[in-house]
């Protein structure tokens, strides 16, 4: 049942979560055991979860001595394969607490936009749910390029809500929720409820942002919640230590309301 607001999430039935590169990478990495522990919640609830994690990247900078986040493509895709492998195990040894798997699903812009492949993925994803798995699902950056540079997995896991039919989307962010313009700046102020239809054109919410472990931003996380919004699922923005809340249907974070009129969420390239 699709959720209608935030006090919806304690209810729905299938529910999409994304995480960023900064809240679990790093000095950040413990924060995985939080948001295991809260989707293992949701799970016992009834709940079926599917995580999209960003971190790959980040994950491996420690481990290859580059320095920082590599610029040049070849060393994004290399220090890609290393992460993902090492984010992964993470993932594992914090579910290994409630007995669960994780199941990894790597996806690109070609395999969402082309039926088969995209097919292929719903199937794998819902048989994985049926299993009692966790599909983790990433970009598989060791291969595409347009996903390294943009967008910081936001636009990835609203298509994936999409794909599989979810209910809400939860998208994690570093801060509690979105504001009316840039919260460190005078007069910011914090976003409810956020209208399938409003009109945001006087709001700022900044442009991308490309830091030490990730790409994304505020900007990303409304271009993302208002994609799925537009497609009949709600949307929950909020911060990642305020998963447990946020999953139970508390009044947490920056609710986007879904369309009554679900169009079809188009491409990674619209």
């Amino acid at each position: 049942m699709t959720a209608q607001d935030r006090a919806g999430l304690a209810a729905a039935r299938r529910i999409v979560v994304k995480v960023g590169s900064s809240s679990i990478s790093g000095e950040s990495s413990w924060r995985i055991d939080v948001i295991v522990d809260a989707l293992a919640d949701a799970r016992a609830r009834g709940a079926e979860v599917v995580l999209v994690s960003s971190g790959a990247i980040a994950t491996a900078i420690p481990f290859l001595d580059l320095g920082g986040r590599p610029n040049d493509l070849a060393s994004q895709q290399a220090a890609a394969a290393v992460g993902q492998n090492v984010l992964m195990w993470r993932y594992q040894n914090s579910l290994d607490r409630h007995a669960t798997l994780a199941g990894q699903i790597l996806l690109t812009a070609s395999d969402l936009e082309n039926p088969t492949p995209r097919s292929n993925a719903r199937r794998a994803i819902d048989r994985l749910l049926d299993l009692g798995v966790l599909p983790i699902v990433n970009e598989n950056d060791t291969v595409a390029t347009q996903e390294i540079r943009f967008g910081d997995n936001d636009r990835l896991a609203a298509l994936v809500a999409k794909l599989v039919s979810a209910d809400a989307l939860v998208l994690l962010s570093d801060i509690a929720s979105l504001y009316t313009k840039p919260p460190t700046e005078p007069g910011a102020e914090p976003l409810d409820v956020i209208a399938h239809d409003a009109d945001l054109s006087g709001l700022e919410f900044g442009s991308t942002v490309v830091n030490s472990v990730g790409t994304g931003g505020a900007a990303t996380k409304v271009s993302a919640a208002r994609l799925a919004a537009a497609a009949g699922i709600g949307v929950l923005v909020t911060g990642a230590d305020l998963v447990g809340e946020a999953l139970a249907g508390g009044p947490v974070g920056t609710w986007f309301e879904p369309s009554p009129t679900p169009a079809p969420l188009g491409t990674l390239t619209e």
